[in-house]
C-alpha cells in the first residue's frame, strides 16, 4: 500500500474488499468498482510484477485454486489476510502518537466496538474519546475537528449517514481518518486515510462483528506495544487505585 498511488490504493481497497471475485471480472470493471480509469488497474497489476492483467488473473485463478483444496479459513482468518501491514502500521502510527486527539465512534450496531476501543485506548495513553451515536456530541467535534485529531469510524453494512457525514467533516477539516469497515466497503473508503476491512458474511441472517472485533483488538495491542514503557506505567497507574482499595 504504501508504494500505491492514492487512485492505486482505491483499486487494491476494492480488490481486497471483495477477493477474490473482484479480481476475476474485468479490468475496466474493477476499475468502474474502484472509481478509477482502466488504466490505473493495469497500472495496479503491473507494479504487483505481472506483466499485465491476464498475468494477474492467471495468478489469482492458481491461488484460488489452491486455496480450494484446503479447509476454508474462518472470516477472522481471511480479514487478517486481506488488511495489508501497512495500513494496520499507519493506524498504530496514528493511534500512538500523544500529540494527536483520538476520536472514535459507530455506527447503531458497530458503536459497541468504538467504545471497546476507547477503553483499551484510554488505560494506555490520554486525550481518547468515544463520541456517543448520534446527537450533540458528534456534531460539536466536527465542529471542532482539526488536523491534530484522528477519527476512527467503525462503519459496516448499511452505512449510516450521519456516520458518513462525521467523517467528511473530519476530513474536510484536514483530520486523518481511520476507517474500520466490511468487505464492501463503507462510501467513507473514498476518503478515508486508512481502511480497514473485515469479513462480516455469516450463513445466518445476520452479520458477525466477530472479525472487526479482531482488528480492534490488533489496534489496541499494537499502539500498547508501540508505546512501550509509557503504557505500561500508565496501566499500572490505573490498577493501583483498585489494589488498594
Amino acid at each position: 500500500m504504501a508504494q500505491l498511488s492514492l487512485s492505486e490504493r482505491k483499486v487494491a481497497r476494492t480488490f481486497l474488499g471483495g477477493y477474490p471475485a473482484s479480481g476475476l471480472e474485468s479490468a475496466a470493471d474493477l476499475a468502474r468498482r474502484s472509481e478509477v480509469s482502466t488504466p490505473t488497474v493495469l497500472r495496479f497489476v503491473t507494479r504487483l510484477g505481472y506483466t499485465g492483467y491476464p498475468d494477474f488473473q492467471r495468478a489469482l485463478i492458481h491461488e484460488v485454486q489452491e486455496r480450494m483444496s484446503t479447509p476454508v479459513a474462518p472470516s477472522a482468518t481471511h480479514t487478517a489476510d486481506a488488511i495489508p501491514a501497512h495500513e494496520i502500521g499507519r493506524t498504530v502510527d496514528l493511534l500512538a502518537d500523544g500529540r494527536r486527539r483520538i476520536r472514535l465512534a459507530g455506527g447503531r450496531f458497530s458503536q459497541v466496538l468504538a467504545e471497546y476501543l476507547t477503553t483499551r485506548l484510554q488505560v494506555v495513553r490520554g486525550d481518547v474519546t468515544c463520541l456517543g451515536y448520534g446527537g450533540l456530541c458528534r456534531a460539536s467535534a466536527a465542529l471542532d475537528a482539526c488536523r491534530r485529531d484522528v477519527f476512527v469510524v467503525i462503519d459496516v453494512r448499511g452505512y449510516e449517514e450521519t456516520t458518513i457525514q462525521l467523517a467528511t467533516t473530519a476530513d474536510a477539516a484536514g483530520a486523518p481518518v481511520v476507517l474500520v469497515t466490511d468487505q464492501f466497503l463503507s462510501p467513507i473508503a473514498d476518503f478515508a486515510d486508512v481502511v480497514l476491512p473485515a469479513r462480516i458474511e455469516t450463513p445466518s441472517a445476520f452479520i458477525s462483528l466477530v472479525p472487526v472485533m479482531a482488528v480492534v483488538e490488533s489496534l489496541a495491542v499494537g499502539v500498547a506495544e508501540r508505546l512501550g514503557d509509557a503504557a505500561a506505567a500508565r496501566t499500572a497507574r490505573f490498577a493501583a487505585p483498585a489494589a488498594r482499595g
